[in-house]
């Protein structure tokens, strides 16, 4: 069995092992793959695996030999489901493994904002400090979490987690979903409408999927129905928000701070409106990549394909 990696240096850029998935085969793993060496370095691969190289039914059609293709990721829109059902080829993909890593720079992101914790850092390292009038200097504003709103758009395992932490940082929190669960409401706990938790959140939070419906859902309406001075929070996918409409708010002071780990495109265009902006702190969709989410998402995939080899399905998202 001949097995290709596609793009495998954002999941493993050195520091784990493929090696578990030579026990199945002949094991080929690149780096980065351009759109245009994708059918050439497939060739005649039973087995394929990628993180964002797209799969599509003219890259798919000129590989006949694939068998099983293996997505190194949770989101499978690389990959032409349509033609890999008619052609009978498993999808799977990898959910849940980074829940833990994406709650943390969640929150990471959000104490970043409340207490501007590098600003003070390189303060002090500057000198700052020991020329201070006072026993102690602050940079910025100081905020306190504790007994303001939290709002979570999307109840999923990350929304979940997040909900968790945001209870027990002594915040109400508000959650909105399409499958509310009144089992897990506690004291500080709820479900809400979309626009009640607009109008009482502090803070909103998005850990919803990116379909139609909430594409660029985040907008000058939508911010409109928020509180003055809210703090947003994007963890969850780019194309949520609309850029332009946040830019706007943010300068405003509508919108008191935004932390973003995802854009809408990535890597981001020239130009992107929010670059510059003092008050948005962007990471570059690094939630999801600690090396103990990464080892689990290479231990599910070695997982996945072994279920393959064993006539199984497991986490198949075509057939």
């Amino acid at each position: 069995m001949k097995i290709v990696i596609l793009d495998g240096y954002t999941v493993n850029p050195g520091d784990l092992s493929w090696d578990q998935l030579k026990e199945f085969g002949e094991l080929t793993v690149y780096d980065r793959t351009p759109p245009e060496l994708v059918v050439p370095r497939i060739g005649d691969a039973d087995v394929v695996m990628t993180n964002k190289c797209l799969l599509t039914k003219e890259v798919l059609s000129a590989c006949p030999n694939v068998k099983w293709i293996g997505i190194l990721a949770t989101g499978f829109n690389n990959v032409d489901l349509g033609y890999t059902k008619e052609h009978g080829i498993p999808v799977t993909n990898i959910p849940a493994y980074s829940t833990n890593s994406v709650v943390q720079l969640t929150f990471s992101l959000l104490f970043e904002i409340c207490n501007q914790v590098r600003i003070h850092s390189d303060a002090v390292h500057s000198g700052a400090w020991q020329s201070s009038e006072d026993f102690c200097f602050t940079r910025t504003p100081q905020m306190e979490l504790w007994g303001k709103t939290f709002g979570i758009i999307g109840f999923g395992s990350i929304g979940i987690s997040v909900a968790k932490v945001a209870e027990a940082l002594g915040m109400k929190v508000l959650i909105t979903s399409n499958h509310p669960d009144p089992s897990f409401e506690s004291e500080r706990i709820t479900f809400t409408t979309q626009q009640d938790l607009f109008a009482q959140a502090d803070v909103v939070s998005l850990h919803c999927p990116l379909t139609e419906q909430k594409r660029g859902f985040i907008n000058s309406r939508s911010i409109g129905e928020m509180k003055d001075g809210v703090i947003l929070l994007n963890t969850a996918r780019g194309p949520l928000i609309n850029e332009v409409d946040l830019a706007e708010a943010l300068k405003s002071g509508k919108v008191a701070a935004a932390g973003l780990d995802v854009l809408s495109a990535e890597p981001p265009k020239d130009g992107n409106p929010l670059f510059g902006i003092p008050n948005c702190i962007i990471t570059p969709h690094i939630a999801w990549n600690t090396k103990e989410a990464r080892s689990r998402l290479i231990d599910t995939a070695v997982s996945n394909l072994a279920a393959f080899i064993e006539g199984k399905k497991q986490n198949c998202v075509n057939l």
